[in-house]
């Protein structure tokens, strides 16, 4: 499972800085001299026409990175130890076993009196 760990997220960092580079490398929307003058295509897609190969890969890999961040949530929350009280007690109800407490000595049942 470490090893599954690794591998999903070298590929989480490496999607992550592909997408950083593809939308820094695309154009924006407002970028085209019809936009300025207030003139647009009369197209079906509007004035940037059908989406291109760039904004494509980036939605494949915006899915991929959102998946990988999902599956390795799921991985690490697995791993970890219960913190809340409602987890402790579904644990104890499954069958593991409280720590047990240390038995009192006799002397402790006695109530200090408080200094005045």
């Amino acid at each position: 499972m470490e090893i599954i760990t690794k591998i999903l997220l070298g590929l989480f960092f490496i999607i992550a800085i592909t997408l950083i580079v593809l939308i820094l490398l695309q154009r924006g929307r407002g970028s085209d001299l019809g936009a300025v003058f207030g003139g647009g295509s009369s197209s079906v897609f509007g004035s940037r026409g059908s989406a291109n190969f760039l904004s494509r890969i980036t939605a494949v890999l915006a899915t991929l990175f959102f998946g990988i961040a999902l599956g390795l949530a799921y991985i690490y929350t697995g791993a970890r130890a219960p913190t809340s009280v409602t987890e402790i007690i579904m644990e104890t109800e499954t069958g593991a076993e409280l720590p047990q407490m240390e038995s009192a000595d006799e002397d402790s049942s006695e109530i200090p009196e408080v200094p005045e």
